[in-house]
């Protein structure tokens, strides 16, 4: 028998934050309130060159320069 998260393709992880979500948003207001941010994160991360770790940058950030500059836009 296998999983159902498997069987839809998907890793353990996201199965995890869907259902999450999923959980958080059937809260009544009060308490949903309260659960929201828990479902937010912040990755940060560094380049490392010549052993060194170079400016801290929000992956989020990063990746919509990253899109920006791969359409032409700067």
């Amino acid at each position: 028998m296998t999983f159902a998260w498997k069987a839809a393709g998907i890793t353990y992880n996201r199965y995890l934050a869907v259902a999450s979500r999923v959980v958080r948003r059937s809260l009544k207001e009060e308490k949903r309130l309260a659960a929201e941010p828990r479902g937010e994160s912040e990755v940060r991360f560094a380049k490392w060159s010549n052993g060194k770790p170079g400016e801290p940058k929000h992956l989020a950030e990063a990746n919509a320069q990253d899109t920006i500059t791969r359409a032409g836009g700067a």
